[in-house]
């Protein structure tokens, strides 16, 4: 009997492009877990994250960090977010890592393997993205700490604003190479 060993690569071959003064960039050690709130268990479950993460939970479409800065929770929708942080395969299960802290407190789902992260940079971001997403992501309108679900390209995407001219894209990694492909193309097609 042959022994196998499987060897974690990223979606996309952890890509990287500078193209226009936009830096687009896979991120490939992103631990995704997603996490619900039991029914009346609001309380509980912003106490666990409060001592554990020294954070609020987010209201939807905002965005807290934890208190070391590693974490960052997404609120997507009522009583239900997504929790991104710095993970590799060495680590061990990303659900670990949210579960162990909050208990019973919460429902927790590994989304790592399901989600393709890109981060998108630079002073042109906005000239690049505009082009293929429906929602307004001017500065005083989609400021710092948001996040939305939106459709880019008939592709669902999360995207939130991590700073002036960041922002990080997630999209299911079944469309990976869809995703990625409108996403360089919108930047090849600005023009100056």
């Amino acid at each position: 009997m042959s022994n196998f060993t499987f060897v974690s690569q990223p979606v996309l071959g952890g890509f990287k492009q500078e193209c226009k003064g936009v830096s687009i960039i896979e991120q490939t050690k992103l631990g995704i877990v997603s996490v619900a709130c039991p029914n009346d268990g609001d309380a509980a479950l912003a106490a666990s994250i409060q001592k554990a993460f020294g954070c609020s939970l987010p209201k939807v479409s905002g965005v807290e960090v934890s208190d070391s800065g590693t974490m960052r929770w997404l609120g997507l929708q009522p009583q239900q977010w997504f929790v991104l942080f710095e993970h590799s395969a060495e680590q061990g299960a990303p659900l670990a890592t949210i579960k162990d802290e909050l208990g019973d407190t919460a429902y927790c789902t590994d989304q790592s393997d399901s989600w393709v992260s890109l981060a998108v940079s630079g002073p042109l971001a906005i000239t690049a993205l505009e082009r293929i997403c429906p929602i307004d992501l001017h500065l005083s309108v989609f400021p710092v700490g948001t996040v939305a679900r939106t459709t880019m390209e008939h592709l669902g995407v999360i995207i939130t604003r991590t700073g002036d001219e960041e922002f990080l894209m997630m999209s299911a990694t079944s469309s990976a190479d869809s995703f990625l492909h409108a996403i360089t193309l919108s930047v090849k097609n600005i023009t100056a």
